[in-house]
């Protein structure tokens, strides 16, 4: 039994290409095939779990790029349909029935006199003809699909994946979570659009989804797509065999905080698209005449600003995106006195330049009072730019021993 486990993993063993006496040797390709020969050596009587090859590996890998590619769609789709005001078009969900649109004028018809029904349309669109509701409900629409075949890429193949046994055990508990996660991003996409149709007698603010659900739903699909696209590059990206200096550790360390502080950036954008907070203070670097403006805590209680007061919720976003790009900065000299391979010092120019361009891109949005594609544009540099945090920090993870 020994033998035949150690037999079959004998192909994971590689000679190292080119050196000559004591450079020579062998390595491993993975630490999940290097634990399973160590288990299959410490247990002669039990058979060995299959071992996914390397093209299996890369299969998969490329699977959850395409995956986070198409999550990644749906974020930018999302904002557009937000920047858009079509969210609130079409007024119920089903999950395969809504995903024939209406073909007939008397369908179209049925559909605009229900969107009527609702506070959107009473206060906000009382004039709107048949022809501007196609166009926001297509909208929509288009986001809502889009959000079907992004489940359909995970589910699908995963579960072809899985039959074949081309997922590692770690990796199935990571495949099932994404799953999992997908099809509750679907379920809280409704939730968040209920809060924009229900009555409030007491608001006398235009219509709007709840700036909290909105921040949920974006960052359940932040997560989904970080999880998804770390899980991809893992597995074609080898890994580079970095001496463990106290230097390197700091590198990776200020990488992992500089990532976690990109990543609250862009959820925070999600309280300003909420709050419609981009349009309050069109001015930078500052607020009106005043560095702090006088209605920074103008609600009670103090800690409600933080959530509800779109002049604090701008405020806070200012804050985040400087402090971000003044880290991305350190970051990039802290590197320039490291060693480092050269696609590692690849990802971290790229990580600078990006970095500069959404601060650009910020600015120019806020200044000309908050243009669709100029937006648009801006909220994709999120995601742009917590890609490129998270290939560095992939660059820099330590090599299992």
């Amino acid at each position: 039994m020994l033998r035949a486990a150690l037999g079959s993993a004998r192909v994971l063993l590689l000679p190292r290409r080119g050196g000559s006496g004591a450079q020579r040797g062998l390595r491993w390709r993975q630490p999940q095939q290097r634990r399973a020969v160590s288990e299959a050596a410490a247990h002669p009587g039990a058979v060995a779990p299959p071992v996914p090859g390397p093209a299996a590996e890369r299969l998969v890998g490329r699977w959850l790029l395409v995956c986070s590619g198409a999550v990644a769609g749906a974020v930018v789709l999302g904002g557009v349909t937000r920047l858009t005001e079509s969210g609130l078009s079409m007024v119920d969900w089903h999950l395969v029935r809504e995903m024939k649109p209406p073909q007939t004028q008397q369908e179209w018809e049925t559909e605009f006199q229900k969107y009527q029904q609702f506070p959107e349309f009473k206060i906000l669109n009382h004039d709107m003809t048949l022809r501007e509701f196609k166009f926001i409900w297509y909208m929509e629409y288009s986001h809502r699909m889009w959000g079907r075949v992004v489940g359909l890429a995970y589910v699908l193949p995963a579960v072809y994946f899985w039959r074949k046994g081309w997922l590692s055990h770690p990796m199935k508990g990571r495949v099932l979570a994404l799953c999992g996660l997908v099809c509750f991003q679907g379920l809280l996409g409704w939730y968040m659009v209920k809060s924009g149709l229900e009555e409030k007698p007491d608001s006398h603010d235009i219509p709007r989804v709840s700036q909290y659900r909105l921040a949920a739903h974006l960052g359940s699909a932040l997560v989904l797509y970080c999880a998804s696209l770390w899980s991809g590059l893992s597995l074609l990206l080898p890994q580079h065999k970095l001496p463990e200096t106290y230097q390197l550790l700091r590198l990776r360390r200020f990488a992992h905080g500089t990532t976690g502080l990109i990543f609250l950036t862009a959820l925070s954008g999600a309280f300003v698209a909420g709050l419609d907070a981009g349009l309050v203070y069109n001015s930078f670097p500052k607020m009106g005449e005043r560095w702090i403006p006088d209605d920074l805590l103008s609600f009670s209680p103090v800690l409600k600003n933080i959530f509800e007061n779109p002049t604090t919720v701008q405020f806070n976003h200012r804050i985040l995106g400087i402090t971000s790009v003044t880290a991305i900065t350190a970051l990039y000299l802290l590197s320039r006195k490291i060693p480092l391979p050269r696609r590692t010092k690849i990802a971290v120019a790229s990580l600078m330049a990006v970095a500069y361009m959404q601060v650009g891109l910020g600015i120019s949005t806020l200044l000309l009072y908050v243009p669709t594609p100029l937006a648009a544009t801006h909220q994709s540099g999120s995601l742009a730019l917590l890609t490129v945090a998270l290939w560095l920090m992939n660059e820099l993870r330590r090599v299992p021993k």
